[in-house]
């Protein structure tokens, strides 16, 4: 049996188990080094973004809709009044609250008679338009975040490889050799490099769109009650 293969293999088992990805990292120069924590940074944010978000959609989705149901079970608005108190996380029930106010508002005193003849029912809607885009303003807060990610990071990480490239021809320059010793590190920095990036993009690019079609949906049951809402008051108070 030859005596040099047990020596090339225990040798090329001993550097395989040395090989690492963080040891990879770590031998990165610092532009390369601040891209890839750049990269990182984003993600984590996005991250945690994406479950606060999941979180706040899900409870506003859930309570809106226990909300509605209780809301066409009642027979007087100023029962369902009581019972927002519930449902904090709710959409609809802080539109619903908004427009109760301004109603009670409208008909106490001596507007009762007269609201629906000088047209107030449009404060109640600019009521219910402003709470909406308040409710609004909260589930949105942060999304666009997401997508800046998923714009930025492919772009971020392509820098890296762009720096990782013309540092692998940089050596080969000084060197005058364009072995796989000389140019290999580089290039597996450039190419870790892209690799961050599309993983720190793809996933939120993906939240981004599934938290635009829920808050889209949140937004067009706001609507919708909105609607109801405004019809109940025209009909309970028409000819008043």
């Amino acid at each position: 049996m030859d005596p040099v293969l047990p020596v090339t293999l225990a040798t090329a088992a001993t550097e395989g188990d040395g090989f690492s990805i963080l040891a990879l990292l770590l031998d990165a120069d610092l532009v390369v080094q601040g891209v890839l924590f750049v990269l990182v940074a984003m993600s984590i944010a996005c991250w945690a973004i994406v479950v606060n978000k999941f979180l706040a959609v899900t409870a506003a989705s859930s309570e809106s809709q226990r909300f509605v149901d209780q809301f066409w079970k009642s027979s007087r608005l100023d029962e369902v009044y009581q019972l927002t108190g519930r449902y904090p996380r709710s959409p609809v029930a802080a539109v619903f609250r908004a427009g109760y106010v301004e109603l009670s508002k409208l008909t106490s005193g001596e507007q009762a008679n007269s609201a629906m003849d000088l047209g107030l029912t449009e404060n109640i809607e600019r009521a219910l338009r402003k709470a909406a885009n308040v409710e609004l303003g909260k589930l949105e807060r942060m999304i666009p975040f997401l997508a800046t990610t998923g714009s930025t990071g492919p772009f971020i990480g392509l820098f890296g490889t762009v720096w990782g490239i013309l540092r692998a021809f940089q050596r080969i320059g000084v060197t005058g050799q364009a072995t796989i010793q000389t140019v290999g590190p580089d290039i597996a920095h450039a190419l870790v490099a892209t690799a961050v990036g599309l993983l720190a993009a793809i996933p939120a690019v993906m939240a981004y769109n599934f938290f635009n079609s829920r808050i889209r949906s949140i937004a067009s049951e706001m609507d919708a009650f909105s609607s109801d809402f405004l019809n109940i008051v025209k009909r309970h108070y028409r000819g008043r």
